[in-house]
């Protein structure tokens, strides 16, 4: 991960200091620009690691909360889920505050502890004679509630680059968050070979297995992670030159400082993208809710099939969008930032729209003693289904099509396997391109003064998003079906573009809206 912020770093900020010259105002030693970067990349890492934090257990949490309490539904399960982003939203203006008018390694040592405390507390929820679920629901949203560092994390880096370096930094920071993302389920299947029986330390009634180990590794992450903090990590922030600016977080005054720039924020540049940002989350969101009902209910999959096929999909999309956030730092340098969010809002509204379905097929219907064999054709997308099946597989697994219960299923067509797939690939185009953007247009917005308390509203709106999504989808998809419910996305795509048009020429950078750089 230190490489992501190579490129950036070959462009120093130490130019020929001619008079007249850009570069002439900028003072910028070898010693801070190394510290500088050293910092970032810490913050890299911090990231990084908050996203395996949610992501490392999130395949194992069902199974494990059945195991620990008997009187856990999967009503329960989406409050354990939910838990991390309700934690996450109300931490980050909380945290943002904090890192405003004190040194940033404050919040971010004291977030991280909370996360290591609440991966520990995980690991013990067995022990409880009673009420188990509830303590993992606690811990779980503690750990989010540690999460809301990425406000921290994001108004540092934003503080302590130049618009120059601004949105390689951003990308690198959403690569970083992709990556655990991708990583901590992968590091989850690993430590499935422990098994559920594991191995029980008597004497602190600890239990290592495949439910436990991944956590006890974040809470060891979680340490080596605040002593790398609290030893290289210094302050720094720069304006949009790139020229030291005083704040009350530099622990160590400069003679190099210079005061920030005065000047309004332009506030409906800054509620305009926290909307846009709302609405890229929550978009992403019910997409990767929506994934295995809908899978399940067109393609006849089992519960086995759905979990493996799709955790191929979404791991695929992870890796999509790490290359797509590498990409686009080349590319915003030449058509800029605006132009990305519009494109990249133009190719997640198409993505839905090719999810609609149509044609005269329709799905194999669930029923309880019946097969369903309405349909004596056979498609391309179905032969491939077959061939994807496990020939080992028996039929007792329960009914698979679409349920009986959902009346759109006798009326809707079946979206085909090609669709499905073209759309995934479009939306994992069109989202990390717009999240990234989002984020890195706001930080520019909002200028060279402290961006904590702004971050931390930014940090909260997308955890509404995740909130949100899944809840909007399901209710649709459940009662109105697919027909419905990708309508309406693409309707709220539409007037998200709608918006972005409105607003397109005031979302320009602070010292660009003052003056005092050109564009």
């Amino acid at each position: 991960m230190a490489g992501l912020g190579i490129e950036a770093e070959q462009e120093p900020l130490l130019g020929d200091r001619t008079p007249g010259s850009r570069e002439w105002d900028i003072i910028e030693t070898e010693e801070h620009y190394k510290s500088r970067w050293i910092s970032i990349r810490i913050l890299y890492l911090t990231m990084f690691l908050s996203s395996v934090g949610f992501s490392i257990v999130i395949m194992s949490i069902w199974p494990y909360l059945q195991k620990i309490d008997q009187t856990a539904d999967a009503s329960f399960l989406g409050w354990v889920i939910a838990s991390f982003s309700l934690g996450q939203m109300v931490a980050s203006p909380i945290f943002g505050l904090w890192s405003n008018y004190r040194p940033r390694k404050e919040p971010l040592t004291v977030s991280i502890f909370i996360s290591v405390a609440a991966n520990c507390l995980y690991a013990y929820v067995h022990v409880p004679a009673s009420h188990n679920k509830y303590y993992m629901l606690v811990a779980r949203g503690l750990v989010g509630f540690g999460a809301g560092n990425v406000a921290v994390i994001r108004s540092y880096i934003a503080g302590a680059t130049s618009l120059q370096e601004r949105t390689s930094s951003m990308a690198n920071t959403s690569a970083c968050q992709a990556l655990g993302f991708i990583l901590g389920p992968v590091f989850q299947t690993c430590f499935a070979l422990i098994g559920e029986k594991g191995v029980t330390w008597d004497t602190i009634k600890l239990q290592i297995n495949m439910y436990t180990a991944p956590v006890l590794l974040g809470a060891f992450l979680g340490v080596l992670n605040i002593i790398l903090i609290l030893i290289l990590l210094r302050e720094h922030r720069v304006d949009d030159s790139g020229r030291q600016c005083k704040n009350v977080n530099f622990e160590e005054a400069s003679t190099d400082e210079v005061e920030v720039p005065q000047g309004n924020i332009d506030q409906v540049a800054v509620v305009a993208t926290n909307v846009l940002f709302f609405v890229v989350l929550f978009i992403f969101a019910l997409f990767e809710t929506i994934v295995t009902p809908l899978t399940m209910d067109m393609y006849a999959w089992t519960r086995e099939q759905a979990v493996l096929y799709d955790g191929v999909i979404l791991a695929a999309l992870g890796v999509e969008a790490v290359i797509i956030f590498m990409g686009i730092k080349l590319l915003s340098k030449k058509i800029g930032e605006r132009a990305i969010l519009l494109g990249g809002l133009i190719v997640v509204w198409v993505g839905f729209f090719i999810l609609l379905p149509w044609g005269n097929q329709f799905p194999k219907i669930q029923w309880e003693d019946l097969h369903n064999n309405s349909i004596p054709n056979t498609t391309f997308g179905e032969i491939i289904i077959t061939l994807w099946k496990s020939p080992r597989e028996d039929h007792n697994e329960g009914p698979t099509g679409c349920p009986i219960e959902q009346a759109w299923c006798f009326y809707t067509p079946m979206i085909h396997l090609a669709q499905f797939l073209t759309s995934a690939v479009l939306i994992g185009i069109g989202y990390p391109s717009c999240n990234v953007m989002s984020y890195t247009l706001y930080s520019k917005i909002l200028g060279p003064k402290p961006q904590g308390v702004y971050m931390g509203w930014l940090t909260a709106s997308g955890s509404a998003a995740r909130i949100l999504g899944p809840v909007f989808i399901s209710q649709l998809y459940t009662f109105w079906g697919p027909r419905w419910a990708f309508s309406l996305v693409c309707g709220i795509v539409v007037l998200t573009i709608m918006l972005l048009v409105a607003v397109y020429k005031r979302l320009i950078a602070f010292s660009v809206r003052h003056g005092r750089i050109q564009e």
